[in-house]
């Protein structure tokens, strides 16, 4: 019923030809100090990413390293700040590895927003800074197309008791 996009042999949009300032997707992200991880495969009844039109919106993304949660629980209790934005940036890279399973890194224009879940300890408040993990890797790798909008909330529980969530939405060409 639903069709695995995020497996790495996806079919690629061959019309989406990348803007020249974007060469590689691979290579920006190696140039970055980054490993694109292969996509991982959703955990329910959905698919990574969807193309709608020029963009790209990915399902939300849990800092999954080989299969496991990466520095589970919560944040301001369990994880600490420092460990939650290195998650937020595990996150980020498997929802880019989602995008170019569906459409190729080289496709990507700009990033147009981040959504960002960080399962909160009761009295903790710095979600900002947990997410700043992701975005701060966007703007390394992307330079000012990499700059977005963002949200960035506080909840009380993420699946497999991840301390974060990270969605994104992206331009394509």
């Amino acid at each position: 019923m639903y069709e695995n996009l995020s497996a790495p042999d996806a079919p690629r949009d061959a019309t989406s030809a990348a803007p020249s300032r974007l060469t590689s997707g691979a290579a920006i992200l190696s140039k970055s100090g980054y490993t694109l991880p292969v996509a991982s495969a959703p955990i329910g009844a959905y698919v990574a990413a969807v193309r709608a039109g020029n963009l790209v919106y990915t399902s939300g993304q849990l800092p999954l390293v080989q299969g496991m949660i990466e520095r589970p629980g919560k944040v301001g209790r369990d994880v600490s700040v420092t460990d939650a934005s290195r998650a937020a940036e595990t996150c980020t890279l498997n929802a880019l590895a989602a995008i170019d399973a569906l459409v190729g890194l080289d496709a990507v224009v700009r990033v147009v927003k981040v959504v960002g879940f960080v399962a909160s300890a009761d009295d903790f408040t710095g979600q900002p800074a947990v997410i700043n993990g992701a975005s701060e890797l966007l703007v390394n790798v992307f330079g000012d197309a990499g700059a977005h909008a963002r949200s960035a909330v506080g909840v009380a529980e993420l699946p497999l008791n991840a301390p974060v969530e990270v969605e994104l939405v992206v331009e394509v060409a």
